[in-house]
């Protein structure tokens, strides 16, 4: 199956909502033309930070709709899933198709902790029920509380042909190199999935990554990636040692806010948070926040107004 669109930097969007808890349109689709305008090669809607739990189905479909008008194919437009049930997994997964994703990424179950055949059962239901159409794992573990494992892996993407491709948000380099290297012969395309590894998981043959920083410092994120792929390996990797601190910073916020509040900060109206969340008040936090952006600014890798 062609998978050559499987590269680069892919944003997992925000999504902005009102006060209400509803898709903010109008801010949605404010925030897709900016992350293209910027250059990514990628979207992923209802990603984690794009918080994809919160969602009912209505709101998942008017939401989808709204991605993929607003892409209007410019850039591949991968589709998050992420519920426990298998059944409601195909469910979304074949919506997402309906309303024209490229591919899918699907999560394991949160909460519940399958054993390694009922995990391989999942997933390959799903990937059967969409046909020809490429599906992608998206291993997390600090959200969903256990690992995929190289075995698992290995014989999905083997005994099904539409899995071309993962996420890897573990923060293991290890792994995420052994899932590249045991599934060479499929030629499984692996992203990393953990802003502070964009350079890490690049050279242990990750293909791209998966970044919600580039939801508000795009071009820097994209130049980590291009200085890479030019054979710049020192600066790309001086440019993910200047991306890290305000990554990290997000981390002091709840999640996924702190995402949200760094965009704000930079210019982007993103909405609210969806409920129970709350936009950051914490002034000290928000200060450091600002702090680490002038910085960025004074050193000419961020476009940053006050």
């Amino acid at each position: 199956m062609q998978s050559d669109f499987l590269k680069g930097i892919v944003p997992p969007l925000v999504t902005p909502f009102d006060a209400d808890d509803h898709i903010d349109e109008k801010k949605l689709r404010a925030q897709i033309d900016y992350v293209i305008d910027n250059g990514v090669h990628g979207i992923l809607a209802f990603g984690s930070n794009g918080e994809f739990y919160a969602l009912d189905e209505d709101e998942y479909v008017k939401g989808m709709r709204i991605f993929v008008d607003q892409v209007r194919g410019r850039v591949p437009l991968f589709c998050g899933i992420g519920a426990i049930s298998t059944t409601k997994c195909v469910r979304l997964a074949k919506m997402a198709f309906d309303e024209g994703a490229t591919a899918v990424s699907v999560l394991q179950p949160m909460f519940v902790k399958p054993t390694e055949e009922e995990l391989y059962r999942h997933f390959t239901k799903i990937a059967k029920a969409i046909g020809d159409r490429p599906m992608l794992l998206y291993n997390n573990p600090g959200k969903a509380g256990y690992p995929m494992t190289q075995k698992l892996v290995y014989r999905l993407v083997h005994d099904n042909g539409n899995i071309i491709g993962m996420k890897d948000s573990s923060g293991d380099l290890t792994q995420l190199e052994q899932f590249v290297w045991l599934n060479r012969d499929v030629h499984l395309k692996v992203l990393g999935g953990k802003d502070t590894l964009i350079y890490g998981a690049l050279c242990h043959g990750a293909v791209g990554a998966v970044t919600s920083t580039a939801n508000y410092v795009p071009k820097l994120v994209m130049a980590i990636y291009d200085r890479f792929m030019a054979g710049d390996y020192k600066g790309s990797f001086e440019l993910q040692q200047e991306l890290n601190p305000i990554r990290l910073m997000t981390d002091k916020a709840s999640f996924p806010v702190g995402t949200k509040d760094v965009a704000i900060l930079v210019g982007n109206d993103v909405g609210y948070a969806h409920s129970p969340n709350l936009l950051t008040t914490d002034k000290p936090l928000l200060d450091a926040m600002r702090k680490e952006l002038d910085r960025l600014a004074q050193a000419g890798l961020i476009a940053y107004t006050k």
